[in-house]
């Protein structure tokens, strides 16, 4: 029987990953969500190490298992191609620049609301709607937790660097090519994100922000030789 091959940043970042989620659900009064969840930067909640922090945070199982279910499948193949250190630098970078974009979207409905992007003595006079002040509390005290931003970067250096694999999507009875099921799956982001459904809690800027930035740096890492329709290797 063969053993299965984890590379050993996936294998850490999996194994960081089940700790702090484990922490955080066996020991619920260190109340760890409020304090490595990220927080918008001018939040009273922020905290320095949050940006780092927030990406090993979970919000449920089905949270966790689908993100780590992906950065084993997708990470593995992405780490034995790039390397140790060049994976990693990838997953900090996508990861952080889901959350810059998630901030840039926040910082303009703060705007929107009271003028600028941080609160001022006296902002509260520029409120006009319950629905309002409800966006600033959500902006300004609810956290965002989760490697989803990290695993679209992911996604996208896979469906880039291996356009043609096949890939099988829950619901979906035949297996579908990379280059086509992963362009679907952020335009469905954005539109959510656009759309933003009350009741929706899933931060989808900050998903299409680690898609952008994993684009970007695939388009300068990528090999010479390759091109969108190479053939999966």
């Amino acid at each position: 029987m063969n053993n299965i091959y984890i590379p050993p940043v996936v294998k850490n970042l999996l194994i960081i990953n089940i700790l702090f989620f484990a922490a955080a659900s066996l020991l619920p009064n260190l109340k760890l969500d409020n304090l490595l969840a990220v927080f918008y930067f001018n939040s009273p909640n922020f905290r320095v190490w949050q940006p780092i922090t927030y990406m090993f945070m979970h919000g449920g199982i089905a949270h966790i298992f689908f993100n780590m279910f992906a950065l084993y499948s997708f990470g593995s193949l992405l780490e034995s191609r790039w390397g140790a250190k060049k994976f990693l630098t990838f997953y900090f970078i996508t990861g952080l620049g889901a959350l810059f974009l998630q901030w840039a979207v926040q910082a303009f409905e703060v705007q929107q609301i009271i003028g600028q992007i941080t609160l001022f003595d006296g902002w509260q006079k520029h409120i006009t709607s319950q629905a309002q002040m409800d966006t600033l509390g959500g902006i300004y005290y609810g956290g965002m937790v989760g490697a989803s931003g990290a695993i679209f970067g992911l996604l996208v250096a896979f469906g880039m660097l291996y356009p043609n694999a096949e890939l099988f999507i829950m619901f979906i009875p035949v297996p579908v090519k990379a280059k086509y099921i992963i362009p679907i799956y952020i335009l469905v982001e954005l539109s959510l994100g656009i759309a933003s459904i009350q009741g929706d809690s899933i931060a989808h800027y900050a998903h299409l922000g680690g898609a952008l930035i994993g684009f970007i740096l695939v388009k300068i890492w990528k090999d010479k030789n390759d091109t969108f329709y190479t053939l999966y290797e």
